[in-house]
């Protein structure tokens, strides 16, 4: 067979590393419209068991990248200047251009024949390719040529977010809060590497206009968020690299598969960053997609294809629900920065609804007694 797959993320070249893999005579080829070097952002973030699936389904990969994997056991949250650590809600991160360099290595071993530098712009040059498949991101160029097939929309959440880097290191996963004359800000930072953190600035459309954002050029952008968050930079600088203010776009698409074609990863469903989700649903995706359509022929690409959503849109769907619930708790942080620090902790736990109250006593025992001392059981049960 004659595959070809559009996008040089980590759907797109693990999934060619995968068909290529298992099946060596088929003739598998990938474009990507930037260079084999270049990526957005800086470091991507995993929860503590999003990777088992690699370790169970494809042990090879898990062991090339595990290694280089940065770890920590629990997160905390800075509010008021306060740190409450909450244990047991561990994490992992790895540069986003290391995990692109580990996944090329890989697909280039296998046989893939890869092209950077090249954006595909005309559906007539992929005529003769018995599969497509669409891993390029949230700006797809197969979705929204094939929109209506597909079904697809996708709209902007309401809050401002940029991008940067530091070579500050952070010990954990830690969401700083600051409010100031401006406005309220939240930061997500965390290690992907002993020397790097990656450094997410968010903030509500009223702060983001006030703080004068909206005009301010980027090197201006990242003066003030230096100032805003003095205190947790430590005389740090922090990085730009294509940092610009954006907003969170909401992928849907009512199908994810037309004829030979196919949507995996961001091409065909977004999650909200705030979970540390995107890039584990699109290993997922490329994982499924390899299974289900391990033994067809090209005549059963169609077919093959419905099976695969049917099979894995329900597990997606629900981790997508939690972005969005999670999504929308950011949508309100700076109302739930009126709680205090602890409060604000709990309110975060149980922002997407997937942690209830025993199952944070298992997780997090420390910050449960710490809670519970001060507020008593029924405060959060």
């Amino acid at each position: 067979m004659r595959i070809a797959v559009l996008g040089g993320g980590p759907a797109g070249l693990y999934f060619a590393a995968l068909w290529k893999r298992r099946r060596a005579g088929d003739t598998v080829r990938l474009w990507e419209q930037n260079p084999a070097d270049a990526t957005w952002g800086f470091g991507v973030v995993f929860s503590q068991t999003a990777l088992e699936f690699l370790r169970e389904e494809d042990a090879p990969t898990f062991e090339l990248v595990a290694p280089r994997l940065e770890s920590w056991r629990d997160l905390a949250i800075v509010h008021r200047g306060q740190r409450v650590t909450i244990d047991g809600v561990g994490f992992s991160a790895i540069g986003r251009l290391e995990l692109l360099r580990l996944l090329q290595g890989q697909a280039r071993e296998a046989g893939v024949e890869m092209e950077f530098g090249h954006a595909i712009t005309s559906l007539a040059s992929l005529a003769g390719y018995d599969l497509i498949v669409g891993a390029d991101g949230v700006n797809s160029f197969l979705r929204n040529q094939l929109i209506g097939s597909f079904g697809g929309s996708s709209s902007d959440l309401e809050n401002h977010f940029v991008w940067y880097g530091t070579n500050r290191h952070f010990e954990t996963l830690t969401q700083t809060f600051v409010a100031n004359e401006l406005g309220t800000f939240n930061v997500h930072h965390y290690r992907y590497a002993a020397d790097r953190s990656t450094f997410i600035v968010e903030c509500d459309p009223a702060t983001w206009r006030r703080a004068g954002l909206d005009r301010i050029d980027a090197a201006g952008s990242r003066r003030l968020c230096e100032q805003i968050f003095a205190a947790t930079l430590q005389g740090a600088a922090l990085i730009d690299n294509k940092s610009i203010w954006r907003q969170f776009p909401c992928v849907r698409n009512e199908r994810w598969a037309a004829g030979n074609v196919v949507l995996i990863g961001d091409a065909a469903h977004s999650a909200h960053y705030s979970i540390g989700s995107g890039t584990r649903l699109a290993l997922a995706d490329a994982l499924a997609l390899a299974n289900t359509l391990a033994d067809v022929e090209p005549g059963q690409i169609t077919t093959a294809l419905q099976h695969y959503e049917a099979q894995r849109r329900p597990s997606v769907e629900k981790l997508v629900a939690a972005s969005l619930r999670s999504a929308q708790w950011y949508h309100g942080f700076p109302e739930h920065m009126r709680l205090e620090p602890m409060q604000l902790a709990m309110s975060y736990l149980k922002r997407s609804s997937q942690i209830d109250g025993e199952r944070l006593r298992s997780t997090s025992p420390a910050f449960v007694a710490s809670y519970q001392s001060k507020y008593g059981s029924s405060d959060w049960c």
